[in-house]
C-alpha cells in the first residue's frame, strides 16, 4: 500500500500546484482534492505516451512523475507563494482551539473517509486463495478491470489492443485501470493499486462536489447536504427493508447485519446507488465525474458573471477586496484566456478516462454558451483547449475498433421502466427525491431561498443564472429518457447520474430552507433527508460491513495463471469460454473472445465469433481451420469450458499441454 499512496500523493501535489493558475480563494483541502484527479490525468496521460512510444517500465514512470511535478516550479513566485502560505494558515488555523463549529467539518468528513474506507476495500480482497469481491454488483466487472491492468503490466498492451477481443483497439476508457498498472509496475499488490485511487479519487469527488454545491448557491448547508444524496443515493426501497425485517422474524439489528438483498438495485429497482452500481464497478467514472465537476466549477464562474442582482454584485465586489488582500487574485502576468485553456486542457483528456462525461460536458456547454454569448471568447479558448487533447484521442479511437456505433442510438421511452407506469417508475426509483426538486426550482425562482437575517455574504441570491445552468441537466434527463444512448440501455445512467447531481443541488436548497424555518419544518426536513438516503446506505452499509463474499477466481485457475505468465510468450492469444472469470485474465494475455455480456455493452457484434467458439471446442476438420484462421496459440480448458462449450477434450489430446493445475488445462495448438 505504502507505494500506491506515495504515488498519489506526488501526483495530488503536482496537480494541486496547478490550480493556482485556475482558481483563486480556495482552500487547501479544495486544492489537494482536484489536485488528486487532475494530477491523476496527467499523470496518466503522460505515463501512457511514454510507454507507447518508449516501454512501460520504472524508468518510464519515474519521467511521468518527474513531468507531473513540474507545476510545482510555480510555488517559487512569490505571488504563489503568498497564496500558499496564506491557504496553509487558514488550514491550520482550522485545527487550532476546540470548538464544535471546528470539529463538526472534521467529522464530516472522517465520516465520508471511513466509509470510503471500508467500501472500496471490499472491491477486491484475497482469502484462502482466492480472490473474492464484496460489492453486489461488481462480479463481472472486477475481472475486466483486472484484465485491462494486467494487460498493460503483464500483456505488454501497447499500443493497447482490446484484451477481451482479439484484433480490435481498446476503446474502453482506460486511464483509471492504467494508473493502477502503473503503481503495480513499481510494486504495489493489484488489490491496493485500485484500492488507494478509489479511496483519494472518492474522497477528492467529496470535497469538490461540496464545493461545486456551496459556489452554486452561496450556502454551506446545500454544500453539505449534496454529497450525503449523492453517494447515499436511494429510492423508496427501504420500505422493501421494512418488509424483509417485519416478514424475517429476527430483530432489526440482526438483519442489518444480515441483509438479503440490495434496495436499490434489484428486479424491482433500476436506480441503483452510485456507490454499489457506478463508483465501485465503473472505476471511471470514479475519476471522471470529479474533473467534470472542476470544469462545470469554472464554466459556472464563466456563466454566472453577468446580469446578477446588486446583492451578488455587491457581495463579489466584497470578496474580491479580501482575496486582493490575501494576494488571491490570478498574477497579472498570466493572461486572462489561459484559465479557459488549462481547463480545456483538462476536459479533453475525458476521451480516455470517461467518454460519456465528456459527452455530458459537450452538452452543457452547448447550452451555456446560447445562453451568454458575450463570453464567447472563454467558451472559444475552452473549446480549443479541449479539441488539442481530444480530437487526436478520438480519432485514434475510431480506427481499428470493433464497435459499431449504430448500436448505440435508437428510440426508447423511459430508460429501464419496461412496461412500467413512467411516473410511478421514476418515483419508486428515487423517492422523495423529484417532490423535493421541484420544492427547491420554485422556492428558487421565488426567492424564498433567502434568510434576511444573514450577512450579506453568506445568503444565496436570486437571479435566472442557476435555474438556466440547470437546463442542460434537465434536458440530459429527457435525453436519457428517450431514448438508448448505449446498447445496454441501463449504461444511460452514465449519463442520468450528472442530471441527479445538478438535481440535487436544489433539493438540498429545499432541505435548507426548510431546516432554518423553525421546529416543525426542521423535523420535516431531517425525515425528509432520512427518507432520500435510506436505501443507499443500506446498501452502503451491505457492501462495507462484510456482508457480501463472492468469489471470482478459484485457486486452481489463480495458480494456472501463474503458469501462464510463467511459460508463454505475453503476446500469445488464446481461446477460452466466453466468460467474465477466466483464468487468461489474470495472465495479461489476449483472448479471442471472453464475456459477451461486457462485449455486447461496449457495441460488439459478439454472436458470430461465439459460434466458431463453440465449433472450435466441439473439434473436428472445422475446428483445425478456424485455429490456423485466428492464430491462436493456446487453448484453455478448464470446467467452464467443458460445460458451456461441451468441449471435446479427446480432440485436443493431440496438443501438448502446456500448463495444468487440477482440472484446470492449457493446450498449445501452435
Amino acid at each position: 500500500m505504502l507505494i500506491s499512496l506515495v504515488f498519489i500523493i506526488l501526483i495530488a501535489c503536482g496537480g494541486a500546484a496547478l490550480t493556482y493558475l485556475v482558481a483563486t480563494d480556495k482552500p487547501l483541502m479544495w486544492r489537494l482534492s482536484a489536485g488528486t484527479v487532475i494530477g491523476s490525468a496527467i499523470f496518466g496521460l503522460l505515463a501512457f505516451l511514454l510507454a507507447s512510444f518508449a516501454a512501460f517500465n520504472t524508468i518510464t514512470l519515474v519521467v511521468a512523475l518527474g513531468f507531473t511535478l513540474l507545476p510545482l516550479l510555480l510555488l517559487r513566485r512569490p505571488d504563489i507563494q503568498r497564496m500558499a502560505r496564506t491557504d496553509w494558515a487558514r488550514a491550520k488555523g482550522k485545527f487550532e482551539g476546540a470548538s464544535l463549529q471546528k470539529i463538526a467539518p472534521f467529522l464530516y468528513y472522517a465520516f465520508f473517509f471511513i466509509v470510503f474506507w471500508q467500501f472500496f476495500g471490499r472491491t477486491m480482497f484475497e482469502a484462502e486463495s482466492t480472490i473474492y469481491t464484496g460489492g453486489s454488483q461488481n462480479l463481472g466487472d472486477l475481472p475486466y478491470h483486472l484484465g485491462a491492468i494486467f494487460s498493460f503490466t503483464d500483456g505488454n498492451n501497447f499500443p493497447p489492443v482490446n484484451p477481451s477481443w482479439a484484433g480490435a483497439k481498446f476503446t474502453y476508457p482506460f486511464i483509471a485501470d492504467f494508473i493502477s498498472a502503473c503503481f503495480v509496475k513499481v510494486g504495489a499488490d493489484v488489490a491496493n493499486a485500485m484500492f488507494v485511487p478509489n479511496v483519494a479519487w472518492a474522497f477528492s469527488l467529496l470535497v469538490i462536489l461540496e464545493r461545486f454545491a456551496r459556489d452554486l448557491t452561496n450556502n454551506k448547508l446545500v454544500g453539505r447536504i449534496v454529497p450525503f444524496l449523492l453517494f447515499f443515493s436511494g429510492g423508496l426501497g427501504f420500505l422493501w427493508f421494512l418488509k424483509d425485517v417485519s416478514e424475517s422474524g429476527k430483530g432489526l439489528w440482526d438483519v442489518l447485519w444480515h441483509l438479503p438483498q440490495d434496495y436499490t438495485i434489484n428486479k424491482d429497482f433500476r436506480w441503483g446507488n452510485s456507490m454499489v452500481v457506478l463508483f465501485m464497478t465503473q472505476r471511471s467514472l470514479l475519476l471522471g465525474m470529479p474533473i467534470v465537476l472542476l470544469v462545470l466549477g469554472y464554466l459556472w464562474k464563466v456563466f454566472g458573471t453577468g446580469d446578477l442582482d446588486e446583492a451578488k454584485i455587491e457581495d463579489d465586489r466584497r470578496q474580491s477586496e479580501k482575496q486582493r488582500e490575501r494576494g488571491g487574485r490570478l498574477p497579472d502576468y498570466i493572461p486572462a484566456l489561459l484559465p479557459a485553456f488549462l481547463v480545456g486542457l483538462l476536459a479533453g483528456s475525458l476521451v480516455f478516462v470517461h467518454l460519456h462525461s465528456l459527452i455530458v460536458l459537450f452538452v452543457v456547454t452547448v447550452f451555456l454558451f446560447v445562453f451568454r454569448p458575450a463570453s464567447w471568447q472563454q467558451f472559444v479558448t475552452f473549446g480549443v483547449g479541449t479539441a488539442i487533447v481530444a480530437l487526436p484521442e478520438l480519432v485514434w479511437l475510431m480506427t481499428g475498433t470493433a464497435t459499431e456505433t449504430k448500436t448505440f442510438f435508437g428510440w426508447q421511452f423511459g430508460w429501464d421502466k419496461g412496461t412500467e407506469n413512467f411516473t410511478w417508475f421514476w418515483l419508486r426509483n428515487t423517492g422523495l427525491a423529484i417532490p423535493l426538486l421541484a420544492a427547491g426550482i420554485w422556492l428558487y425562482w421565488d426567492g424564498r431561498d433567502r434568510d434576511p437575517n444573514l450577512p450579506l455574504q453568506d445568503r444565496t441570491f436570486w437571479s435566472r443564472h442557476l435555474l438556466l445552468f440547470y437546463l442542460p441537466f434537465a434536458f440530459l434527463f429527457i435525453l436519457g429518457n428517450a431514448m438508448t444512448l448505449a446498447p445496454w440501455v441501463w449504461d444511460n445512467i452514465k449519463i442520468l447520474i450528472y442530471w441527479w447531481v445538478a438535481s440535487m443541488i436544489f433539493v438540498a436548497i429545499a432541505l435548507a430552507w426548510a431546516w432554518r424555518m423553525g421546529k416543525g419544518f426542521r423535523i420535516a426536513a431531517g425525515i425528509a433527508f432520512a427518507v432520500l438516503i435510506a436505501a443507499g446506505s443500506l446498501d452502503v452499509w451491505r457492501s462495507a460491513s462484510g456482508q457480501i463474499k463472492y468469489g471470482v477466481f478459484q485457486p486452481d485457475g489463480i495458480q494456472l495463471a501463474e503458469q501462464i505468465k510463467q511459460k508463454t510468450d505475453p503476446k500469445a492469444l488464446f481461446l477460452n469460454a466466453p466468460t467474465y472469470n477466466s483464468p487468461v485474465v489474470l495472465t495479461g494475455r489476449q483472448s479471442l473472445m471472453r464475456y459477451n455480456g461486457h462485449l455486447g455493452s461496449h457495441g460488439i457484434d459478439y454472436g458470430p465469433r461465439e459460434a466458431e467458439v463453440k465449433t472450435i471446442y466441439q473439434g473436428g476438420p472445422a475446428a483445425d481451420a478456424l485455429l490456423q484462421q485466428y492464430n491462436i496459440d493456446y487453448v484453455m480448458m478448464t470446467p467452464e469450458e467443458r460445460d458451456q462449450m461441451k468441449a471435446n477434450e479427446g480432440f485436443f489430446g493431440k496438443f501438448p499441454v502446456a500448463a495444468e493445475v487440477g482440472q484446470y488445462k492449457v493446450y498449445k495448438v501452435k
